[in-house]
């Protein structure tokens, strides 16, 4: 049977990798207390998350604009070890609850066709969500170089460029 664990009010959001660069494992981690759930995502999943974030606080920020601008947060956006996977994530999906001012991650297991996947929340304030753009966005470059030539990662012993007739770049 699957499970539906809600972690409300967050009291850490961020997302984190492991490994050198082009092996890295990406993650998402949330905290409540003593209970913290890590969910392995794509790099793809974070620049996206960081996005839709992004458009979704752009967008709360006109339809429901804060009496006081809230101080930008600093955070520890490191992620809090042990980092044990719960599971890897198929789908998320973002939301609002104009009572509580808070923003929510939804995260899907990621499941063959037929199952329930278990699903995680993570309730965050504004702020903590700001911080975690902009962490994101940092965490997502911070990957190989590109070639400016084909857009591919190079790897630190080169890389083939079909651009560059065979030779390396």
């Amino acid at each position: 049977m699957a499970r539906h664990i809600e972690l409300n009010p967050v009291t850490h959001l961020t997302v984190g990798t492991v490994g050198e660069p082009g092996q890295r494992t990406f993650f998402v981690q949330g905290s409540r207390g003593s209970q913290t759930i890590s969910l392995v995502i794509e790099k793809e999943q974070a620049r996206m998350l960081a996005s839709s974030f992004e458009s979704l606080l752009a967008e709360l920020n006109a339809k429901y604009p804060q009496s006081a601008q809230e101080a930008p947060i600093w955070t520890d956006m490191r992620l809090k070890e042990p980092v044990q996977p719960l599971f890897r994530v198929g789908n998320m999906g973002l939301g609002y609850n104009e009572d509580s001012d808070q923003v929510v991650l939804v995260a899907y297991e990621l499941v063959e066709e037929g199952e329930e996947p278990n699903v995680v929340s993570y309730w965050a304030t504004r702020a903590q969500v700001q911080a975690l753009v902009q962490h994101a966005n940092e965490v997502v470059r911070a990957g190989r170089p590109i070639c400016g030539n084909c857009g591919r990662p190079i790897d630190p012993d080169g890389h083939f460029c079909p651009h560059r007739n065979g030779h390396a770049a």
